[in-house]
């Protein structure tokens, strides 16, 4: 089930970096900001800002342009 982008704003915010990193673990390859909002559901400025997060956080790089996944912990 989708989760409404109105229900993560604020203290929920690491839940959906949670299900960001998630979707890009399952994808199993790199994946652009719209791939993940087609497989979350969730809206694509929030996605757009929670990868840019997590990116400063170091747990996503760019392999190229445009593409996303998670470091290996």
């Amino acid at each position: 089930m989708c989760l409404p982008h109105e229900k993560l704003g604020g203290g929920n915010l690491s839940d959906a970096k949670q299900i960001v990193l998630d979707a890009m673990k399952k994808a199993g390859k790199p994946v652009r900001p719209g791939d993940i909002v087609k497989m979350t559901g969730l809206d694509k400025d929030e996605v757009s800002k929670i990868i840019k997060e997590l990116k400063k956080e170091g747990k996503v790089h760019s392999p190229k342009r445009c593409y996303y996944s998670p470091v290996e912990e």
